[in-house]
C-alpha cells in the first residue's frame, strides 16, 4: 500500500510544472491528485469537493508555511501568495460534494453513532457533517483518508490549529477510528 501512495506521489509532482504560475496549471496538479471534480480516487488522499473554504484556506496556509508536512502540498503551495491560498479554498468549496454510494453496516454505524453523541463531533463538523467554517466536511469523505487523518490526530501526528480536535481525540479508540471511518465514508 505505500508502494502504491509513493508512485501516486510521484505522479502528482510530476503533473506539477516547473514554475506553476497559473490557476489552470496550479489546478492541473491539484486535480491530478484530488480528482478531476475535487473527487478523490488516490489512496489516503482527501476529496475536496463540498470542503468549507475557510477549512481549505487554513490547510493550505499550514502547508506554504510547513506547520503541515506533507512534501507535495508544501511544494505546491511554497510560492502561492494569500490570493491564491484564498482562489483554490474557493474553487474547491463550491464544487459539489462527494455522494456516499454505499450504506455503513448496521452494528458499525451504531457504534460510531454513540462515539459521535459521546464526543460531541456534531456540534463542530455539523450533525450531517458537511462541515463548516474551519471544519472540514466528513461526509462522504474516503475511508482510507479518514483513517489516515484520525490516527494521525491521535498520534499527534497532525498538527490541529487549535486544541480541540487533540482534547476530542485523545480517549477515542483505534476500533473507534475504524468505526468512524467506516461510517463516515457512507453518510449520505
Amino acid at each position: 500500500m505505500r508502494t502504491l501512495v509513493a508512485g501516486v506521489a510521484l505522479i502528482c509532482v510530476l503533473a506539477i510544472p516547473a514554475k506553476a504560475a497559473t490557476f489552470d496549471e496550479l489546478l492541473a496538479a491539484c486535480k491530478a491528485c484530488h480528482g478531476e471534480k475535487g473527487i478523490s480516487e488516490t489512496s489516503e488522499v482527501p476529496s475536496l469537493a463540498g470542503m468549507p473554504a475557510n477549512f481549505g484556506l487554513i490547510q493550505l496556509y499550514l502547508f506554504r508555511a510547513k506547520m503541515r508536512k506533507v512534501e507535495i502540498m508544501n511544494d505546491v503551495t511554497k510560492d502561492m501568495t494569500d490570493d491564491d491560498l484564498r482562489l483554490f479554498s474557493d474553487y474547491f468549496a463550491k464544487l459539489p460534494p462527494p455522494k456516499a454510494t454505499d450504506a455503513a453496516d448496521s452494528a458499525i454505524a451504531a457504534r460510531a453513532q454513540a462515539v459521535i453523541a459521546k464526543n460531541h463531533c456534531g456540534s463542530c463538523h455539523n450533525a450531517d457533517f458537511s462541515g463548516r467554517e474551519q471544519m472540514p466536511r466528513l461526509a462522504a469523505q474516503r475511508e482510507d483518508y479518514l483513517l489516515k487523518a484520525l490516527r494521525d490526530y491521535k498520534g499527534g501526528k497532525r498538527p490541529g490549529y487549535d486544541a480541540t480536535m487533540d482534547e476530542v481525540i485523545r480517549p477515542v479508540t483505534d476500533a473507534d477510528i475504524v468505526d468512524l471511518a467506516h461510517y463516515l465514508a457512507r453518510l449520505r
